[in-house]
C-alpha cells in the first residue's frame, strides 16, 4: 500500500539507545535513572500510571521537552551513533529526524488538507517544485492511509475532517518530512473505536518503515499493536517517574518480572 515511498524508506529507520536518562524541570527530577534500547522497525509501548513520566520520556527522544523553560537532561540517547544531546546537535535537526504525533489531533486550521502535509517541509524551508509537491502529498497520504479519502477534496480544510482522518492527517505530516523515528503520546486517546482501529492498523503498518515509540493507557491497545513493552511507575507525589521494566510485549502480559508490573497490567492500580 505504500509504494515507492515505502520502498525508498526500508534502510532508514533508526535504533535508540537510552543510557543512564535523567530528565529535570528546574531543580524537579521528573524521570529518573532510564536505560532502554528502543529497536528500529518495530513498535515500542509506553505504559504506567498517569504521572509517571511516560510522555516526559517520550519527548526527550526529540528534545521537545526543552520548549518548557528549565527543562534539562543529563544522560544519554544515541541514534545511529549521534548522541541527540551532543553539544553540537541542532535540536531542531533532531525533531526533523525524530516526529511527533500529539494526543489531540491538530491540523492547522487555516491551511487546507495538502497544505497540512507540506507544512513541516515549508517549516524546514525547503524548496520544492509543485509537481514534488503534489507527489509528497499524494504518498505522504498514501502511507498515512488517508488517501483515497481525501483525493478528491485536498483543498477543503484540514479541520473540515473527522476526528480520526484529522489524526492521519497529522501524521501525515509527520512523515513528510521524511523521519527515522515516528512518537506518539496517546494518539488514539480523543477518538472513537472505529477510529482507533485505524490508527493502530496504521501503526503496525508503518512499523515496517519507520521505528515507533508509543505512550498509551491502554492495555489492550498496546499488547495489539506493540512489539516492546517498558512499564514506568511512580513511588508517589513528587517521586520520579522511573523505568521497572521492559520486555517482548507477549512476555510483558504474560509473565512480567515485577509484581507491580503484573498489577498494573491486571487492573489492580493505576
Amino acid at each position: 500500500m505504500l509504494g515507492a515511498a515505502k520502498k525508498e524508506r526500508l534502510h532508514m529507520s533508526k535504533r535508540i539507545e537510552v543510557n543512564d536518562l535523567n530528565v529535570y524541570y528546574g531543580d524537579f527530577l521528573a524521570v529518573e535513572d532510564v536505560s532502554m534500547t528502543i529497536e528500529a522497525r518495530s513498535v515500542t509501548a509506553l505504559i504506567g500510571p498517569s504521572g509517571c513520566g511516560k510522555s516526559t520520556f517520550l519527548r526527550t527522544l526529540n528534545r521537545m521537552h526543552e520548549v518548557i523553560p528549565g527543562a534539562r537532561v543529563q544522560g544519554k540517547a544515541v541514534m545511529d551513533g549521534q548522541n541527540l544531546y551532543a553539544d553540537d546537535v541542532d535540536p531542531v535537526e533532531v525533531r526533523r529526524q525524530v516526529g511527533m504525533v500529539f494526543q489531540r489531533p491538530n491540523p492547522f486550521p487555516t491551511m487546507s488538507i495538502a497544505e497540512n502535509v507540506l507544512a513541516g517541509v515549508k517549516l524546514n524551508n525547503k524548496r520544492i517544485s509543485k509537481s514534488d509537491a503534489n507527489d509528497l502529498v499524494e504518498s505522504s497520504l498514501q502511507a498515512a492511509n488517508l488517501w483515497n479519502e481525501v483525493k478528491d477534496r485536498l483543498a477543503r480544510p484540514g479541520s473540515s475532517l473527522s476526528g480520526g482522518q484529522q489524526q492521519r492527517l497529522c501524521i501525515a505530516r509527520a512523515i513528510a518530512v521524511r523521519p527515522d523515528v515516528l512518537l506518539m503520546d496517546e494518539p488514539c486517546s480523543a477518538l472513537d473505536p472505529i477510529s482507533t482501529l485505524a490508527i493502530e492498523d496504521l501503526m503496525s503498518e508503518l512499523k515496517n518503515d519507520y521505528t515507533i515509540v508509543v505512550v498509551t493507557h491502554n492495555m489492550q491497545q498496546a499488547a495489539r499493536v506493540s512489539d516492546r513493552t517498558a512499564f514506568f511507575n511512580i513511588a508517589g507525589t513528587g517521586k520520579p517517574g522511573r523505568l521497572i521494566e521492559m520486555d517482548d510485549t507477549s512476555t510483558m502480559f504474560s509473565s512480567p518480572s515485577q509484581q507491580a508490573t503484573e498489577d498494573y497490567i491486571s487492573g489492580r492500580f493505576g
